[in-house]
């Protein structure tokens, strides 16, 4: 491991070097089963032959040409995801940081526009929308703002599912322009927004004139079953974040804007340089097309469903089990104790997992996942939970 690499990370001993579909192999000769996928990054597995044909023929072409021009993929991508979505506009960017970095600017924006002298973002606790010093302020965990204070203020912080918090907030701040929720929190602990707040989310913001900002960035792109986690719902959003897995690994983000809010920007207001060029548009609509064509939002649906019923019948009977939950293929496994170290006993038994948020187990594997590697996956992870959970027990 070279000692020049910033401190930034606690990775795993492994090197990857090359994957197939839902399994990757790693330096010692080994090969693993992907229970993660890039955390949601590698929606269609590694090496589907036409994402590698898509960017194999585009890298020939054109990779970048900056925003000084037209790029007609990006417009391409633009006019596929409104059309999914029912957005009206797009933006382009590299990561959720950015996309959701775009969205607080626009809310901002929009809350100036209206006459507010500093606009407030509703968030929410748990949750997380990235590392720059405004999405940190946004996001909801105390561990990772450590260090970097002061934080970016304009954001006022709510219990998730909490009708009467957004009451109160309605009541004590009267500058509010948005509420930005993740449909599903991922690093939070595979916490979902129900269905009922959501829908009480969109009627609040209608009244108040608010803008309704759902991040998407991990739970988005086919990953629940549907294009976006929100639709589950039937509520229509007037901002949508997205990246992570809408090109299958090549950097990109999206913020989709509808109605008001899709004009909000104008020239010189926000920008990239790196943002929608052609090789990234390329992965996404190429990624896009697989999703569709291959019925995976309906595999997705299927095999995550399976795996959820599996996970709550084997380990429901273990008093260290708090919940499983969670949505196609978003799964979290939440103990009653810090269990990091079964990434290192699943890695050991040829399984890659993550754990976030101390105890949670977070299952997010490609898209494709088959039915076969849903039940190694299930029998590796099993028995390990609990050995895990019988030891604590018995040391106690």
């Amino acid at each position: 491991m070279s000692g020049h690499l910033m401190n930034t990370y606690a990775r795993q001993p492994l090197a990857l070097t090359h994957g197939q579909g839902a399994w990757v192999w790693g330096s010692d000769g080994k090969r693993y089963l992907d229970g993660l996928s890039g955390i949601a990054v590698n929606t269609v597995g590694h090496a589907h032959p036409r994402l590698v044909a898509a960017l194999s023929d585009q890298i020939g072409k054109l990779i970048h040409t900056s925003n000084v021009y037209e790029i007609p993929l990006q417009e391409q991508l633009a006019d596929r995801l409104c059309e999914i979505s029912g957005a009206d506009r797009a933006f382009f960017c590299n990561s959720g940081l950015e996309a959701n970095e775009a969205a607080i600017k626009l809310a901002r924006l929009w809350g100036h526009k209206r006459g507010i002298e500093r606009p407030e973002i509703i968030v929410y606790e748990r949750a997380f929308h990235g590392r720059s010093l405004a999405t940190l302020s946004a996001t909801g965990n105390p561990k990772v703002q450590k260090g970097f204070e002061p934080l970016v203020e304009g954001f006022v912080r709510v219990p998730l599912n909490d009708e009467g918090a957004i009451r109160q907030a309605i009541e004590r701040h009267p500058g509010v322009a948005a509420v930005f929720i993740e449909a599903i929190q991922g690093e939070g602990g595979i916490n979902p927004a129900q269905i009922d707040y959501l829908r009480f989310l969109r009627r609040v913001c209608d009244e108040r004139g608010w803008l309704l900002m759902i991040d998407e960035v991990q739970c988005g792109t086919g990953r629940t079953g549907k294009w976006f986690a929100h639709q589950w719902a039937d509520v229509r959003p007037d901002v949508i974040a997205m990246a992570k897995g809408l090109a299958s690994g090549v950097p990109i983000g999206a913020l989709l804007a509808y109605g008001e809010a899709a004009t909000t920007f104008g020239p010189g207001q926000h920008g990239t340089t790196f943002g929608g060029n052609p090789l990234a548009c390329r992965a996404a609509l190429e990624t896009l097309s697989i999703i569709e064509e291959e019925g995976l939002m309906d595999n997705a649906r299927r095999i995550g469903a399976w795996m959820l019923e599996q996970l709550r019948q084997r380990l429901g009977g273990h008093p260290g089990l708090v919940a499983v939950r969670g949505a196609g293929l978003m799964i979290g496994v939440e103990l009653d104790r810090p269990c990091a170290a079964l990434v290192g006993q699943a890695r050991e038994q040829g399984l890659l997992i993550n754990v976030t948020q101390d105890s949670v187990i977070r299952l997010l594997p490609p898209l494709i996942f088959r039915q076969e590697e849903a039940e190694l996956l299930l029998a590796i992870l099993v028995p390990l939970v609990e050995r895990f959970l019988a030891a604590d027990q018995a040391a106690a």
